[in-house]
């Protein structure tokens, strides 16, 4: 944690700075998930190079916890199909990730409202890797009003977090082990 606090200091003065790793994708079930989190609530601005799927690429970016999650994929057009999906996941604590095009999104959003509530953490990520790649992390009631003032661009790559109990402590840097990491 403290390297992660000298590199976020670094980047704060105009530094740029590449997390690599030879084994995965960094963030995903690594230390890399607190650096991307700790960039986010900096505004400092994370991208990440493509792998083989967008999904991964988009969880690396989320600034949502990346220890274990569930690609759930384009949810269904149909409303019976899509709330009976959406209902099947409730209580899921895996971070969950959608596929959704701009012109359904804000459906989308409601639907993921109403089944998670608008507290829920999303962060919504599109245009991997071009010009106008963006990433938005916020609420789901957040995310409703912001599309309801803006048009929503390009394929969507959703990231919801998963269901925390009232109980549950929020995941920390102290779950992972830094041995042998050299930030």
């Amino acid at each position: 944690v403290e390297k992660a606090y000298q590199l976020i200091g670094q980047m704060q003065n105009g530094q740029n700075i590449a997390l690599i790793t030879d084994a995965g994708t960094p963030a995903i079930s690594d230390p890399g998930e607190v650096l991307v989190k700790m960039c986010h609530e900096q505004g400092i601005t994370v991208t990440s190079l493509p792998g083989p799927a967008a999904c991964i690429t988009a969880l690396t970016l989320s600034g949502l916890s990346t220890r274990r999650f569930c690609f759930e994929g384009f949810l269904s057009v149909n409303k019976k199909s899509r709330r009976e999906h959406l209902e099947s996941l409730t209580d899921e604590k895996r971070t969950m990730i959608f596929y959704e095009a701009p012109h359904h999104l804000k459906t989308t959003l409601k639907a993921l409202a109403e089944t998670f509530g608008l507290d829920r953490p999303i962060s919504l990520v599109r245009e991997i890797s071009k010009i106008y790649e963006e990433v938005l992390l916020t609420t789901l009631g957040k995310a409703i009003d912001y599309y309801e003032e803006n048009l929503p661009r390009g394929e969507f790559v959703l990231i919801v977090a998963g269901k925390q109990e009232a109980d549950e402590p929020e995941v920390t840097d102290d779950g992972y082990l830094f041995a042998n990491i050299p930030w």
